[in-house]
């Protein structure tokens, strides 16, 4: 009985809030939409572990959003309803990348609540259409309704809210996705189309600066302003180049590597500089 009393009363003080809150028809609560509409940029924190304080220590760290990775990570959606609903008053919204552009993905994703899905590996039109299809209710989408916990989320009105507010992302990987991108960039209710750096070089076999390279990701840039589109990538591109809106940031490692080796140089200059130099010009140099 105390176990099925834990699961009970959370779900009970969600019906509660929901019930109490409910979302008002045209209500825009995706502050990452909000923000990308005023002409911000915007940055999400990935997160690919389930421990649910590790999400909730991302979700309120600053980020706009956090980058939920489904597609290479063993998590699965009882994991992330878990996360998303133990930090559900963070300022980060839940954005996930789903595996595929399946309707069950789709659907699981946004009934735990997501307001993006990020759709990997995207070489054709048809494929946006079926993720927007997936994610939205009629009459643009074909979405049915059903348990969940987006109401706990977001409100009573989700029904009739969701459609505003549900991001797509298309990712652009491949050379097939590069010449397609006029008509993936141009599907109705795609919101951003993502140059993913890294396995745009993998499949190209060309490196960043590489005039090859550059051409690829300068025919996706085109086509996604020409569409009128957000444009997307990584976190690295923020001070390198124009014209991107959307960032995907590193994941927990690798900030949590780059959070220690701050606290401990703070603590100790002289921690990763070999002996005779110096941390401060002028300064006594390290034993």
């Amino acid at each position: 009985m105390k176990n099925l009393a834990q699961y009970l009363l959370p779900t009970a003080a969600a019906l509660l809030w929901s019930a109490v809150a409910p979302a008002q028809d045209g209500e825009l609560y995706n502050t990452v939409k909000a923000k990308l509409a005023a002409g911000g940029q915007v940055l999400g924190g990935t997160v690919s572990t389930p421990d649910p304080d590790i999400y909730c220590a991302m979700a309120s760290a600053g980020f706009d959003f956090i980058w939920i990775e489904m597609q290479h990570s063993h998590l699965n959606y009882t994991d992330v309803a878990r996360m998303i609903y133990a930090c559900r008053d963070a300022p980060a919204i839940p954005f996930i990348r789903v595996p595929d552009a399946t309707e069950g993905d789709i659907q699981k994703a946004t009934d735990i609540g997501a307001l993006g899905i990020i759709v990997p590996m995207v070489d054709t039109a048809g494929k946006m259409e079926n993720a927007v299809r997936f994610a939205k209710f009629p009459p643009m989408g074909r979405r049915s309704q059903g348990g969940g916990q987006y109401g706990a989320l977001w409100g009573s009105g989700y029904r009739q809210t969701a459609n505003d507010n549900i991001m797509i992302i298309a990712m652009i990987e491949t050379l097939e996705g590069v010449a397609a991108a006029d008509a993936i960039a141009a599907v109705e209710g795609v919101d951003v189309v993502f140059v993913a750096s890294s396995d745009l070089g993998s499949f190209s076999g060309r490196r960043q600066g590489d005039p090859e390279y550059e051409a690829l990701v300068d025919r996706v840039v085109e086509e996604t302003n020409g569409a009128g589109k957000y444009l997307g990538g990584p976190s690295a591109w923020m001070t390198s180049r124009e014209g991107y809106n959307f960032f995907q940031a590193p994941g927990t490692n690798a900030l949590i590597r780059a959070g220690a080796r701050v606290m401990l140089e703070d603590a100790d200059p002289c921690r990763f500089l070999p002996s005779g130099a110096t941390p401060v010009q002028g300064e006594d140099p390290c034993p």
